[in-house]
């Protein structure tokens, strides 16, 4: 027994470290892991702005200097697509956070399964896609 501390207090400080030794390292880990959602949502977001943007400041160039102007094309919605999924991403974050801290808290975690699958199949379909236009857009251009 320490000294100052009633045998009740010790007792009740073995059972909470013996539950689970490793909780607030965990729950750390899951912050983190969320925190990591967040940044990967911003820049999406971010370069989904960047693609629509470059897209009308070509089509303001293209009219400041006298040639017809085109449509944007696929790039405004590419870009727009892009925000909309970052956004979710985040949103998916925030359940995923929420989801594992309670499944932390009851001693029932199981690592992700689907959903990361998932995030990835539509990430590399989508800069499929952007690779596919950015090769139409070449060979229609030049």
């Amino acid at each position: 027994m320490r000294a100052g501390f009633p045998e009740q207090c010790r007792d009740e400080e073995s059972v909470t470290e013996n539950a689970n030794p490793n909780r607030a390292r965990d729950h750390l880990a899951n912050e983190r892991t969320f925190l990591a959602w967040v940044r990967t949502g911003a820049a999406i977001v971010v370069f989904g702005f960047a693609i629509g943007r470059f897209s009308i400041a070509l089509r303001q160039l293209t009219a400041l200097q006298g040639h017809p102007v085109h449509r944007s094309g696929l790039s405004v919605w590419m870009g727009a697509t892009s925000i909309v999924l970052g956004v979710v991403l985040v949103v998916a974050g925030l359940a995923r956070y929420r989801q594992t801290r309670a499944r932390l808290d009851a001693g029932t975690f199981e690592p992700a399964g689907f959903g990361l699958d998932l995030v990835t199949i539509l990430t590399v379909l989508f800069g499929l896609a952007l690779a596919g236009y950015l090769i139409y857009i070449e060979k229609s251009v030049g």
